[in-house]
């Protein structure tokens, strides 16, 4: 064990290493889990999107304004979400966290006018925010605690979590089965398992509530380093956005694509976005976080590309997998990065990271959908590029800080 310094709120995490021996495997399984049961239900909205808008006969410059109440649900929390989860902890924001937005997915679905979908959306978003910032707040107390290197995986997690949900929802157009119904049957579904893994996380013991209620009394503005790595993942989690929110519209309206194939273009981004979080953790440890962000940067320019120039659906679903390949260790890194920030707390940081990310992702479509309404959108998606290379520019801010280099992080399997 190294001499590193560790926090009360870490401390009853090791018990895993030394109390119970075996139990750190099964601890941070545990909250892979967690990662995995959550986007479940959102990602069953995701290729309903089209549907919704034919319900309520919306243009894409009205389907994107309802789509700005995720960001707006967001941008009223997280402000004030860093300083909830580290009185309560990331342990009860998951479990409440995870009841609210599970409640309230569907909602949007049962939206009778733009108006409705609007507000419900800023329900979802509130909910999002809350039970997200857990999770991350989570994984990273149990990878210093228990030292095993999960960030990546926990994400891929949430990429196949998501993939899964999107697939349900193609499969539910396939049967013909109502948006609502089949958002509302799959949270349903969720809702237990949810519960279960959620309330088997270790409990934290009242000191760490106290000692993070402390530290988070003042207010302080953000370091130079902590806003490059939030431009950093804006970039990215924007992109992941517009491709959540408009690549079934896109294939629709733009490829010509028809029924279930319009939901494929998200399933292989998130299939891919999965693949590369699996392997991310390993191929971090081999290249570093700044090779690798470099690299997947690339991939994802040049699959933006092929997106936009694609003369049929095919070749439009090969870029969406160069793109998914290309954003999907961004956040991981970036959780990782504004964690090892020593100035304050990792959850003010990754609270401030989770804003900037939860931003980009949520504010992405309306602003695709108000150029796409304009210019066509084929011209809206190609805004990407922009934050795109702002991503890649600012890729070496994920150099490892002195706390990680004297950190006991090891880099094994956590099977």
């Amino acid at each position: 064990m190294s001499s590193r310094k560790i926090s009360a709120g870490n401390r009853r995490r090791v018990f895993a290493a030394q109390d119970l021996k075996g139990c750190a495997v099964p601890l941070q399984r545990l909250v892979m889990l967690i990662f995995f049961l959550q986007p479940i239900a959102f990602g069953a909205w995701l290729p309903r999107i089209p549907d919704i808008q034919a319900k309520l006969e919306l243009g894409t410059a009205d389907l994107a304004v309802a789509l700005l109440g995720l960001p707006i649900g967001t941008l009223i929390t997280l402000p004030f979400a860093g300083r909830l989860v580290s009185r309560i902890g990331g342990r009860m924001a998951i479990i409440y966290g995870f009841i609210f937005f599970l409640a309230v997915v569907s909602l949007p679905a049962f939206a009778p006018s733009a108006m409705l979908l609007f507000f419900a959306l800023i329900v979802v978003g509130v909910a999002l925010s809350t039970v997200e910032l857990g999770m991350n707040v989570e994984a990273d107390v149990t990878e210093k605690a228990t030292g095993l290197v999960i960030m990546s995986r926990c994400h891929g997690f949430w990429s196949f979590g998501i993939m899964v949900g999107s697939l349900i929802g193609v499969g539910a157009i396939a049967i013909g089965l109502s948006p609502h119904w089949s958002i509302l049957i799959t949270a349903i579904i969720i809702l237990p398992a949810a519960l279960i893994a959620s309330l088997r996380l270790p409990k934290l013991p009242e000191s760490h509530h106290a000692e993070n209620s402390q530290v988070m009394t003042g207010f302080k503005l953000p370091s130079l380093a902590l806003l490059g790595i939030c431009a950093f993942v804006f970039g990215v989690t924007m992109t992941e956005g517009a491709i959540a929110d408009w690549s079934a519209v896109y294939l629709r309206d733009v490829m010509n694509a028809e029924g279930a194939q319009t939901g494929l273009g998200y399933s292989v981004f998130a299939f891919m976005v999965a693949a590369g979080r699996f392997s991310g953790d390993y191929m971090k440890g081999r290249f570093g976080a700044v090779a690798i962000a470099r690299g997947c940067g690339i991939a994802s320019l040049a699959g933006m590309l092929v997106v936009l120039l694609a003369p049929a659906t095919p070749l439009a679903l090969l870029g969406f997998a160069a793109v998914g390949i290309g954003v999907s260790v961004g956040f991981p890194l970036a959780v990782t990065a504004v964690a090892s920030l020593t100035d304050r707390p990792p959850a003010s940081s990754v609270a401030t990271l989770s804003f900037a990310a939860l931003t980009g992702f949520l504010i992405g479509p309306p602003i695709i959908g108000f150029l796409g309404e304009l210019l066509g959108l084929r011209a809206g998606l190609a805004v990407l590029l922009v934050p795109l290379f702002v991503s890649l520019l600012c890729t070496r801010l994920l150099i490892p800080t002195q706390k990680d280099m004297a950190g006991d992080l090891v880099e094994r399997e956590a099977v």
